[in-house]
């Protein structure tokens, strides 16, 4: 009996080892989809102010990682939807990447399918104040328009649209965090952008920075373009994303398309993490098609 009870041991044993091995090479294998394997999502948003159906890629949050040889395979992949404009929305490299080598070559390669349209984030904010070089120019002369506070007019499929960029919060620190708190620079930039008719996107890297306070009610934005937040960073399912920056463990916006008082608001998950202490998991590197069409 005692032969026959140490066996069943021993083989629960090898089965509770063997059940570790295959869920830690699961996870392996996530971690690595998770930071390799590109994937398109499509989402639509309906402005009022809208006439014609125009198809955005949004890329956010690259953090200097490469998908193939001077990222081919995101190009490729960015091409073959067919964008109408590409919207960059930040974090494309690190505070301490060495150069700008990777934006720079990439935005040289996306320029040649579409406008492409770049708002900054907080890696890039961190890296212009000890780079040699300006970036804002350097990706200027590859191809994209840089914006932070700034906004352009464009003509995009016939569709008089307003692009803007802002990396600051819509709102000044309060703490009641109001609109009409946030510094005057700001709030100057926010109430010329909304003097049109037209679309009005505003690329801004943090969702946050027009969530808090009435931000969403004061100013008046059509649609908001965000990243910075890496989907949740571990997306668990039911649940979703884990942690979100300003809004804290399970944040409600960190990916997809929301509704926020008057404007609308898209984060994508984005296309990579820095230095985090927990990877990227059951989260795959996104590029999202956003098609912008008319209420029906």
């Amino acid at each position: 009996m005692k032969r026959n009870h140490g066996k069943k041991s021993r083989h629960i044993l090898m089965i509770i080892i063997l059940l570790l091995v295959c869920i830690a090479a699961y996870i392996g294998i996530d971690i690595w989809k998770s930071s390799n394997a590109l994937i398109v999502r499509k989402y639509a948003v309906s402005l009022e102010n809208c006439k014609t159906a125009i198809r955005a890629v949004v890329i956010s949050d690259l953090h200097n990682h490469s998908f193939g040889a001077q990222n081919k395979k995101l190009v490729e992949m960015i091409s073959q939807q067919n964008p109408d404009l590409i919207l960059m929305a930040g974090d494309m490299l690190n505070e301490d990447s060495k150069s700008s080598e990777v934006p720079v070559a990439l935005v040289r390669e996306l320029a040649q399918i579409a406008p492409v349209f770049y708002g900054l984030g907080n890696h890039e904010i961190a890296y212009m104040e000890d780079a040699p070089v300006d970036l804002s120019e350097e990706l200027t002369q590859a191809g994209a328009i840089v914006l932070d506070k700034k906004f352009v007019d464009v003509k995009i499929q016939g569709e008089n649209i307003r692009i803007g960029g802002l990396y600051d919060y819509a709102f000044g620190n309060n703490g009641d965090n109001d609109a009409m708190a946030a510094p005057q620079d700001i709030k100057d930039f926010l109430t010329e952008f909304g003097q049109t008719e037209d679309v009005k996107i505003m690329i801004s890297h943090r969702p946050d920075s027009f969530i808090f306070g009435d931000a969403s009610t004061v100013w008046d934005v059509d649609l908001v373009v965000s990243g910075h937040n890496h989907g949740g960073q571990i997306v668990i399912p039911f649940l979703g994303g884990l942690y979100g920056g300003d809004q804290g463990w399970f944040p409600e916006y960190i990916h997809g398309i929301y509704e926020k008082d008057q404007l609308q608001l898209f984060v994508t998950s984005g296309l990579g993490s820095e230095k985090q202490i927990l990877p990227r998991m059951n989260n795959r590197p996104e590029v999202a098609l956003l098609e912008i069409k008319p209420e029906k």
